[in-house]
């Protein structure tokens, strides 16, 4: 039987923010250009990682481009990996408990803030599935630091 886990060495390397908002009830999300992989669907805002960097600087990077927002506070939240089938990924997944800026699509994404409670894990890419039902299940003191 082949083996269909991402293989560490050639999967791509990608960051996502969790983006809380002040109350720590809603989530940041950004929607897909229809255009690109699994387009149309909602998820959490990040990108590749560029060579050498590391996922801190990344996700500062990637969320500094994408909206237009500087990370102040986060911590890791949960590393997966994925295979979509024509590319697999690490991704890391971190809490992003405090920015500054006003969000918005700086690449013409469309972005919503939704109810962590009410997040829905079947608009999303499948590599976002698992982080959805992480923050679902995780005590609100926990995401806010508690």
């Amino acid at each position: 039987m082949p083996n269909t886990a991402p293989d560490a060495e050639s999967a791509l390397r990608v960051v996502a923010g969790i983006i809380l908002a002040p109350d720590g009830d809603r989530i940041l999300l950004a929607r897909r250009p229809l255009g690109k992989h699994l387009g149309g669907l909602w998820e959490f805002p990040g990108g590749k990682l560029d060579p050498g960097e590391t996922p801190l600087a990344g996700l500062a990077r990637e969320l500094e481009e994408e909206l237009a927002i500087q990370v102040r506070d986060c911590v890791p939240f949960l590393r997966l990996e994925h295979d979509y089938g024509d590319r697999s990924l690490t991704l890391d997944a971190w809490l992003v408990r405090s920015f500054t800026g006003v969000p918005v699509g700086n690449e013409g994404q469309e972005i919503a803030w939704v109810e962590r409670l009410s997040l829905d894990a079947g608009v999303m890419p499948a590599a976002n599935r698992p982080i959805a039902a992480a923050l679902l299940a995780a005590p609100r003191d926990r995401l806010r630091g508690g």
